[in-house]
């Protein structure tokens, strides 16, 4: 029987406790390299698995070698024919290499393990992630959608893990074209300590992904795969990388979340492809008509093809209702948003995109704040890391006049989610309403500096510059680095327009109208304006009366109809009595302006409620009415809320530059009050 004193003496005596150590440290290097090194050249992971199992596996066989052999300065020998004085001495030299190596080792481990961070680092949670744009490896490049989608539906289920902080698709949106690839500086960015990216490459009926997830604060591979898959067994895939990524980043997963983030959204692969392309359309910063009138299309084809597409019913529903509220009021818009969110539920009762939908009906369509928040409170809790809801949640507090809550509230989801450009989109809007103008031209910059290709980021800063200065240099300037041919639903069109009126450049104004092909302007917040009204408006501040009323006349059905389709629709009530008061309809004029008031009182909706006292305001200063119309004026001032980049719009510089006003300018009273600071 072996003395197990003698046997550990001899394996002392025979240096194999020092091969240990030696093959330990190369096993370890090796394994580095091998993680760092095959996911930049797509190696797939069955390759690591292989190099890690060899090297467990060798190192009894390395344990037997040491046994039998040493090394010397001449090599491998025998370890009965090695010299033994000759040997400590080179074994000392061995020994002092394998503590310089094993200090450099810990040094490393220590680093990885024990960052030295800069102050914005230390505040980055580890356990959060942002999703990059991924790359479209696709022969054809119409497939670029495909390649955002499957990139948002990886974030959408991430987003639905409680203990995982994930950075928005707006966001991370600007990283798109690979110009600034330093992963650090965009963890930064995004105040994230992972990222995502990964490639897509579609052809027919199959789907390559490539994936890796990177520590980016301390630069290393976390963990890497590679799925080739048909696209009907891609399905589910985004369920698939959200637990694999949650389990690298030892993020546990409750049964629940487990549950939601494995579901497939469809199973009709023609139908994923539709939905795909429809969300690339509607989840865009500016938020125009046409835009949504495809993405609704789209998302319908996706329905047709499988009715119990859950998702699908949500994200339509979303769509639809942000049509009502921002384009176009109308009674058939709620019913038909309502019933596809319904269905939504129906299908899936834990959705969050499904009760976030209800939620905006609840809002937008019945006004009930209370039964909104309780729908978005659910949605934020299934899904934890969605802004959208967020925002919402500011600007029900904005509406109910709670302005300085809102504003903080903005704050925060943009400080969570910090380069998205919805986020700062509504901080312009309620610096804005708040006459905070400084403040309101910083988020301009920003978001300009984010999208750089978005309308409203051009325009909106453009105006807040205006009501600031009163100058309309940089709005000028901006709308004209629009490129020619770009003008969704005349957005731009009636930006020129305004320009030249405020600068009582007339000729230009025409001009303007005359050279685009766009016959309804987007001007007001509650749908397109005909362009007669706009050529109306240039032969009334000219003093052509006669001929202002022939193109007021030709516009006036549009108008009247736009009230008879959505007659609880303020906006247009106001909008038709502003047309009427233009046209002398004194009567006429003052019921549709005090109608809409009627509709949306600053008691019930603080932003749209003040707008319409703007209307309200207006219609009394084109009619004569100036005791009516100064008093109203004097409060709005100090009113938040009372500002759009249009001619009801109450600031100073509105009321000082735009012919609309003229007919107060010689009212002491009102002399007064723009000549106020």
């Amino acid at each position: 029987m072996i003395n197990p004193k003698q046997f550990f003496s001899e394996l002392k005596r025979r240096n194999v406790y020092r091969a240990a150590v030696l093959y330990g440290m190369s096993a370890w290097l090796l394994a580095q390299i091998t993680t760092q090194i095959f996911p930049f050249f797509n190696v797939p992971n069955s390759a690591v698995r292989f190099v890690i199992i060899a090297l467990v596996l060798g190192f009894p066989i390395a344990m037997a070698v040491a046994w039998i052999y040493e090394l010397t300065p001449a090599g491998f020998v025998r370890t009965e024919d090695v010299d033994p004085a000759t040997q400590r001495q080179f074994g000392r030299k061995v020994d002092f290499v394998i503590i310089g190596v094993l200090l450099l080792v810990i040094a490393i481990l220590v680093y990885q393990r024990l960052p030295f961070r800069t102050e914005s680092e230390e505040a980055i949670p580890e356990k959060s992630i942002a999703v990059l744009p991924f790359a479209n490896f696709s022969d054809e490049k119409a497939n670029a959608f495909f390649a955002d989608g499957v990139q948002d539906d990886i974030l959408t289920s991430l987003a639905e893990i409680k203990d995982l902080r994930v950075i928005s698709r707006s966001s991370v949106m600007q990283f798109r074209d690979g110009a600034t690839r330093n992963l650090r500086e965009i963890a930064k960015m995004l105040g994230v300590a992972n990222i995502l990216e990964g490639s897509v490459r579609r052809e027919g009926a199959r789907v390559v992904v490539n994936v890796q997830l990177i520590d980016a604060l301390h630069d290393r591979h976390v963990w890497a795969n590679r799925y080739d898959r048909t696209l009907v067994d891609s399905l589910g895939l985004q369920g698939e990388l959200a637990a694999e990524i949650a389990d690298a980043l030892r993020v546990t997963l409750s049964p629940e979340e487990k549950a939601r983030v494995e579901t497939k959204p469809t199973q009709n692969p023609d139908a994923y492809v539709f939905y795909l392309r429809a969300n690339q359309i509607s989840r865009n910063p500016d938020t125009l008509l046409e835009d949504y009138k495809t993405a609704e299309q789209l998302y319908m084809q996706a329905i047709a093809l499988d009715p119990g597409f859950a998702l699908a019913h949500a994200r339509l529903a979303s769509v639809r209702a942000e049509i009502f509220h921002f384009y176009e009021p109308t009674e058939s818009w709620p019913t038909k948003a309502r019933a596809e969110a319904d269905t939504a539920l129906r299908l899936q009762p834990n959705l969050a995109e499904a009760h976030f939908a209800l939620g905006q009906c609840i809002y937008w369509m019945d006004h009930d704040y209370a039964r909104a928040l309780e729908q978005f409170e659910i949605a934020s809790r299934l899904s934890p890391s969605n802004g959208d809801i967020g925002r919402l949640i500011a600007a029900i507090k904005r509406r109910q006049g709670k302005w300085q809550e809102s504003l903080e509230e903005y704050e925060r989801v943009a400080k969570v989610d910090p380069q998205n450009p919805n986020t700062v989109r509504e901080l312009i809007f309620t610096n804005t309403a708040m006459r905070r103008w400084p403040e309101a031209a910083r988020w301009g910059e920003r978001m300009r500096a984010m999208a750089p290709a978005s309308l409203v980021a051009k325009i909106q800063s453009g105006y807040v510059d205006f009501w600031w200065k009163g100058d309309t240099q940089l709005l000028k300037s901006l709308v004209n680095q629009v490129p020619a041919g770009i003008d969704p639903d005349g957005e731009v069109t009636s930006a020129r327009w305004d320009v030249a009126m405020l600068g009582r450049d007339y000729s230009v104004a025409k001009k303007v109208l005359e050279t685009s092909s766009a016959n309804e302007l987007s001007y007001t917040a509650a749908g397109t304006t005909p362009k007669s009204f706009f050529e109306a408006c240039i032969y009334l501040a000219q003093g052509d009366n006669v001929n202002a009323q022939k193109a007021f006349e030709l516009a006036r059905p549009a108008f009247e109809v736009s009230v008879k389709d959505a007659p609880a629709s303020a906006e247009r009530h106001a909008i038709l009595g502003w047309l009427y008061a233009f046209m002398g309809r004194k009567d006429d004029a003052i019921r549709e302006g005090r109608r809409a008031v009627e509709i949306k009182p600053e008691s019930k909706d603080a932003v749209d409620g003040a707008l319409m006292n703007g209307y309200l305001a207006l219609i009394y200063a084109r009619i004569g009415e100036n005791d009516l119309a100064i008093p109203l004026i004097e409060r709005l001032l100090k009113t938040p809320g009372a500002v759009d980049s249009a001619d009801y719009s109450i600031t100073i510089n509105d009321l000082k530059y735009r012919w609309e006003w003229d007919h107060l300018r010689r009212d002491p009273r009102f002399q007064k009050l723009i000549s106020s600071p």
